[in-house]
């Protein structure tokens, strides 16, 4: 399976967080799957972090990454162009960036936003 996370996923993969569903968590465990992690998911954190609502080693990002075993997927202007054009059921322009990331490289997306299920890609996680 080809897994792309949401930041909070994300998140609360690398702190162990209880939060994480367990479904989600056997998915993204699973040897079988390959796991994603947007550039608009650094670049959310790096925002976050950079106006103190979230700690994280923004730095340390690639290798955190490489350490998890996730490949990082860039933004492409396919990506960019749908994610524009997508109906208004999301207002969060990085989660819209996911849905259109997820649609154009056959990935599903590992949240538990309910909102993104709207979109009609395929989704992971308990919402």
């Amino acid at each position: 399976m080809r897994l792309l996370l949401d930041t909070h996923i994300l998140l609360w993969w690398v702190t162990d967080d209880a939060k994480l569903p367990t479904s989600a968590k056997a998915a993204i465990a699973d040897a079988a799957s390959e796991v994603f992690v947007s550039a608009a998911t650094a670049w959310e954190i790096a925002i976050k972090q950079a106006i103190g609502k979230l700690e994280f080693p923004v730095a340390q990002f690639p290798a955190i990454l490489d350490q998890a075993g996730f490949t990082p997927l860039g933004i492409e202007v396919r990506h960019a162009v749908s994610a524009g054009a997508l109906p208004p059921h999301h207002s969060d322009p990085f989660d819209r960036m996911l849905v259109a990331q997820a649609w154009h490289e056959g990935m599903t997306i590992v949240t538990v936003d309910p909102m993104i299920r709207l979109y009609g890609v395929a989704v992971l996680g308990d919402a």
